[in-house]
Order: C-alpha cells, then sequence, then structure tokens
C-alpha cells in the first residue's frame, strides 16, 4: 500500500531558506509584499501605478501566488464590484521582520537609494517597535476585512 505524498515530496530541498526563496525569491513578490505593507497598496492598479514597471500578467501571476501560499487574500471591492482588493493574512505579515532587515541592508550598502531617511531612522533605532506597529495595524486591518 502506497503511502499519502506529503507535502515535502514536492519541494527540491529541506532547506527552509531554499523553501522560502522559492515562493519569494523572484524579482517581484517580495516588491509585491513590501508595498503591502510600507505603501498601503490594496488595488491591482495601485501596483500597476507604483513605479516598478511589472507587467500586468506577472503582476497577477504574483499576486495568485501569494494567495495560494496563504500569504495574502483577495477580496470583492467595497465600491467597485469588477475589482479586487489584496491583504495580506498573518502568515504574510510575518515578513514584516525580513522587510525591515532587507530594507536597512539595502540602504546600508546602496548609498543611492531612495528610502525616507526618516524611515531608515525608526528602523536603525528600534527595528522591533517599527515591526510591532506595522504587525498592529496590518493585523487590525485585516480583522475588519474579515469580519465584513
Amino acid at each position: 500500500m502506497k503511502s499519502a505524498r506529503r507535502s515535502s515530496d514536492c519541494r527540491r530541498s529541506s532547506c527552509p531558506i531554499a523553501n522560502a526563496l522559492d515562493l519569494l525569491g523572484d524579482r517581484w513578490t517580495l516588491l509585491i509584499v513590501r508595498d503591502l505593507v510600507f505603501r498601503g497598496f490594496r488595488e491591482f492598479g495601485q501596483f500597476l501605478a507604483g513605479g516598478e514597471r511589472i507587467a500586468t500578467n506577472i503582476l497577477a501571476e504574483r499576486l495568485d501566488r501569494l494567495r495560494c501560499a496563504g500569504l495574502a487574500v483577495r477580496c470583492d471591492h467595497p465600491v467597485d464590484g469588477k475589482r479586487y482588493r489584496y491583504y495580506l493574512t498573518e502568515k504574510g505579515i510575518d515578513l514584516i521582520p525580513v522587510l525591515v532587515q532587507l530594507s536597512l541592508w539595502g540602504a546600508k550598502y546602496t548609498p543611492d537609494h531612495a528610502a525616507p531617511e526618516k524611515v531608515l531612522r525608526e528602523m536603525r533605532a528600534d527595528p522591533d517597535r517599527v515591526v510591532a506597529g506595522l504587525r498592529a495595524s496590518l493585523l487590525k486591518e485585516l480583522g475588519v476585512v474579515r469580519k465584513s
């Protein structure tokens, strides 16, 4: 009798870094998460107009990938029934510390970055407080979305 196939059988590696990169390691996915966290983007058009020049088919695929992985949810738009809004789940919100540290690392080693210096100062001074504030805000928003 065959045993049930475990989800780990589909992975190329048992390394947690490799597993995370399989989901997040392309050119666009973490930028979409960044925009959900730091820029408050919720609608497809906001991501398109965000300045990264992502193609519509790539954006749609990455948003679907985030949904399928349980990192984001898609909800009907409250006004326009032809559109959707996207929100991070708790699993997606748990990426905030990664984004904060990646921001600090990137700002340190790319002196011509465009990150707001005030935000970077706050992250450097107390990254845990920044993470907690963002986390609380996004969890509150997610709670409202789930109740509606």
